[in-house]
């Protein structure tokens, strides 16, 4: 497995030859937006909870697969039409 050094100067070393301005512009914004995402987020107390009540519903079993979500949500909007 590469260390982190080695895929750092890989990244170096292609970026070197990157001659498209705006390319090098979006990657320039891509990771000074990336270091930004390293900073710790802060939870409401209510997002807390949401999140336990989450973790509580995978426990017990209380989920539904994307593809019945799907269908449920159809069948609920087809209701509402007017």
């Amino acid at each position: 497995m590469a260390t982190i050094d080695n895929i750092r100067n890989s990244l170096i070393d292609k970026i070197f030859t990157i001659r498209n301005k705006d390319f090098l512009i979006a990657l320039d914004n891509l990771i000074s937006y990336s270091k930004n995402e390293v900073d710790t987020i802060k939870l409401t107390e209510e997002q807390k909870l949401m999140l336990l009540m989450s973790e509580d519903d995978i426990t017990n079993g209380d989920v539904i697969s994307h593809e019945d979500l799907k269908s449920k949500t159809a069948g609920w909007l087809k209701s509402k039409e007017i």
